[in-house]
């Protein structure tokens, strides 16, 4: 009897959040499904068990990693600073997961996808520094969402981003120079890590994408949210297309 061919399988790290009484490891269902319904490959949540995970294990499953946002903050201390807000949240679970995660994923070449926390995670995994509160800098538009507004408000079309003529984005964008993002954040890149090219900047400067310029694997880091009502945006879809071709020819080439 023939085996069916299986799809690749992508690693979705989780974060650490309270439900009523009790801890869970959570990931949202838009993350989960943008990788099937987008890249489609099988998302694989990883509980957000810091130093007893075993990141061999997972890699050697693994064909590709996701890092989805989140409402937690990559805590300041691994960037050499204090919190300036201790009332944002923090997920230090996750960020003792992600970041052993990252390092391990991009020496072993593994397709790499990451979304607004998981774009702030990787920076600081590499070296470089966030700023904590882009809103209050100046000559610094505020990038945060409103709280009173309704989801669809709060991930509708908020900005452009301009993006690098001879970048890793445009040519999976088809050649554009720039296209519209929505955009819910309060941090951003202060300092880019050693190795990370920019893909895309906001008008007031702040870089919006990346690449990790020497990686094996295919890499992308975006600070918007393409996962949002992905088949409703063409844009997005072709981002995670590609994510999707990256993981299925790792796969292949085991």
């Amino acid at each position: 009897m023939k085996t069916k061919k299986r799809n690749p399988i992508v690693l979705v790290p989780a974060c650490i959040n309270q439900i009523g009484a009790h801890p869970y490891h959570t990931a949202q269902m838009k993350y989960v499904a943008a990788v099937a319904d987008g890249a489609h490959c099988t998302p694989l949540i990883v509980p957000a068990l810091g130093a007893a995970t075993d990141f061999a294990a997972l890699l050697a499953l693994a064909d590709g990693v996701m890092l989805t946002g989140s409402p937690s903050n990559v805590h300041a201390g691994l960037y050499g600073e204090d919190v300036l807000d201790t009332s944002l949240p923090q997920d230090a679970a996750r960020d003792a997961t992600t970041l052993p995660l990252i390092r391990a994923a991009l020496e072993r070449g593994l397709p790499l996808l990451a979304i607004c926390r998981g774009f702030q995670e990787v920076n600081v995994a590499l070296g470089g520094t966030l700023h904590q509160a882009v809103h209050a800098l100046d000559g610094m538009a505020d990038h945060r969402e409103r709280k009173e507004q309704t989801l669809d408000q709060q991930y509708a079309v908020a900005h452009r981003v301009l993006l690098d003529p001879g970048g890793r984005l445009t040519h999976i964008l088809g050649g554009a120079a720039e296209i519209m993002v929505n955009s819910l954040h309060g941090q951003g890149i202060n300092r880019l890590a050693p190795g990370l090219a920019v893909e895309a900047r906001a008008d007031d400067g702040l870089v919006e994408a990346y690449r990790v310029d020497a990686a094996a694997g295919f890499t992308l880091a975006v600070q918007w949210h393409p996962e949002w009502k992905l088949q409703d945006n063409p844009d997005s879809m072709k981002i995670f297309a590609a994510f999707g071709e990256a993981c299925n020819t790792y796969h292949h080439h085991r």
